[in-house]
């Protein structure tokens, strides 16, 4: 079963709505007890990163997640925000993250020629794999995929990229390290090759 985390910090029911055309079995959850008996976890998230921490403080879902992700390495999907908080922290706020990938969330940034680029970064674009792994089996060259926001994720580890994708520059996209995978993309909101993606999750 896959158990969407619910703590107020995005639109779940999409997620649920594309799992199940995928015939997958997922609930959305805020309790505890769903989580301990998970196969796979998704963390959704829009919104601001302290916002998004402090919510998972606040509904003592980090003691459990720490404990599914870290020592039972189930598979975990972050969303959008979601990607962003397993890093150590982000430009955004002052909380620390998850820490389970090495890297920050830092702001867009272009050069003064440049100035045509849009911030947020909103709308369809190119995902580029940098490597094979089953999460992002059959998704061709030209697989795009809706995005919105205004930071990004940052590795220290280039063995931790799974995609990029260009908007002003080569930005990660999707990372994987282990069983922690994340979209900086909205898979839920990206049609045909959303759900080849989720497909792809859940089959892991």
């Amino acid at each position: 079963m896959i158990v969407i985390i619910d703590y107020d910090m995005g639109n779940l029911g999409s997620i649920l709505n594309m799992l199940k055309r995928i015939g997958a079995q997922a609930i959305i959850s805020s309790a505890i007890k769903d989580l301990e008996i998970a196969d796979k976890l998704i963390l959704p998230g829009v919104g601001a990163f302290d916002t998004g921490m402090s919510n998972l403080q606040e509904g003592g879902f980090l003691p459990v997640l720490q404990e599914r992700v870290l020592n039972d390495k189930i598979p975990i999907l972050g969303i959008c925000l979601g990607i962003q908080l397993f890093t150590r922290r982000s430009e955004e706020g002052d909380l620390p993250g998850l820490g389970w990938v090495a890297g920050e969330t830092i702001r867009f940034r272009f050069s003064a020629d440049q100035d045509s680029l849009k911030i947020p970064h909103m709308g369809w674009n190119l995902i580029k794999p940098v490597r094979s792994h089953p999460l992002v089996r059959g998704l061709e060259e030209e697989a795009a995929f809706y995005f919105v926001h205004s930071y990004h994720v940052v590795c220290e580890d280039p063995a931790d990229v799974l995609a990029t994708t260009h908007h002003g520059f080569e930005f990660v996209s999707a990372l994987q390290r282990g069983n922690i995978m994340g979209t900086q993309f909205h898979p839920e909101k990206s049609h045909r090759y959303g759900l080849t993606l989720l497909r792809n999750f859940a089959e892991l």
